[in-house]
Formats: C-alpha cells, structure tokens, sequence
C-alpha cells in the first residue's frame, strides 16, 4: 500500500464524539511509552502526524486521521504505567474500552508490546479482555532495533507460549520498528487486505 495522503481529523473524549464517516477503521494502542505514537508516524510516512514525548501518557484523547482519503487510523491513549492519577486511569481504561467494543466500523485493534521486556500485567489482562470480548487484533512488537536477533526470538518465543494457553491458533504477530521501518509494509498489507472485504454494517 501507498500512503498518498494522511491528515489529522480530530480528536474525541469518547466514542461518541468520534467521526461518523463510514471508512473502515483501524485502532493502535497499547500499554504508555511503548512507542506507539513513532510508529504510527513510521508506517504513515509522515514523522509529525502523531505527537511524540519523552513522558508516557501523551495521547489523551481518541485521534482519527484519514488515510489516503479512504481509511481511519485512529490513535487511542495509552494503558498502564504513566505519571497521572488513577481516577484518569481509570477513565482512559473506560474510554478506550467503550470505543473498541462501540465503534461500528472497526476492523482490527493493533496492539502494541515492548518487545524488550516479557508479559506484562497490564498486558496480559487486557489481552484476556480483548479475547472475552472476541475482538480482532493484531500484536506489533515494537522496538525490535534495540534487541539481538536472538534476544528477540526468545523473547518472541517466550510470549508465544504464553499466548498459546489462551489463543488457538495464535493471534496475528507482526516484529516492527520505528527506527528501521521494520513491520510497515506488514502492518499496511493487513490492513490493506481487510479494506478490499470491507462492507459498512447496517446500523439500526
């Protein structure tokens, strides 16, 4: 795929507030500073679309950009560790939950993980949640850069196993990094293919 276009929509405090274009959708998130925000600039070809910092918790609000005028990649708030109470915790956790299980064009959550470190708490409840919920996703390792390639194929493997237990067969995993442009063309092949079946919902 061809990023010819990728513009900023707006932003929303809660699903209802989100675009109500039927364009086939496609959500990144995961756990703070797990470098979301790089990767989305890294796989749009453009390197300030999403907003980047050193502080975990950037991304606040629910962020939609059109995509080649067709498709919605929508950037959600991080869950887990950052440096805010836990009353707005709580309410990122309530509206990124509220917007996956709502969003009535939503084909695929792409779900980030720190290829660095093992599973995660934060991680492995909300990947019970999603699988509960029987939602679409897809996991992205990111920051594949900052591992050997042996490292990072026992750190792989070692998740495998633990995803084994609950996901038969195992979810789409896709190794990526922000530095090096691993991952893009597999990231946008997917979200590609799912674009060609799309056919908006009827809503009542």
């Amino acid at each position: 795929m061809v990023i010819r276009s990728a513009t900023f929509v707006k932003s929303s405090a809660n699903h209802k507030g989100c675009p109500g274009e039927k364009y086939p959708e496609y959500a990144f998130l995961g756990r703070s500073n797990v470098g979301k925000s790089s990767l989305i600039n890294m796989i749009t070809g453009h390197g300030k679309l999403a907003k980047t910092s050193a502080s975990p918790g950037k991304t606040r609000l629910i962020n939609h950009f059109l995509i080649n005028d067709s498709w919605f990649l929508t950037d959600l708030p991080g869950y887990g560790f950052a440096k805010v109470p836990v009353a707005v915790k709580k309410k990122w956790e309530k509206t990124i939950r509220d917007y996956l299980t709502k969003r009535p064009y939503l084909l695929c959550s792409f779900i980030l993980l720190d290829i660095r470190h093992g599973p995660m708490k934060n991680d492995i409840s909300f990947l019970q949640w999603i699988g509960e919920n029987r939602l679409p996703f897809c996991l992205v390792f990111t920051k594949s850069d900052k591992l050997s390639r042996r490292l990072l194929n026992r750190h792989l493997a070692e998740y495998k196993k633990g995803l084994s237990a609950q996901w038969e067969p195992l979810p789409p995993i896709i190794i990526s990094s922000s530095n090096t442009g691993e991952g893009r063309e597999e990231i946008l092949g997917l979200i590609e293919r799912c674009n060609k079946d799309f056919i908006p919902p009827v809503i009542p």
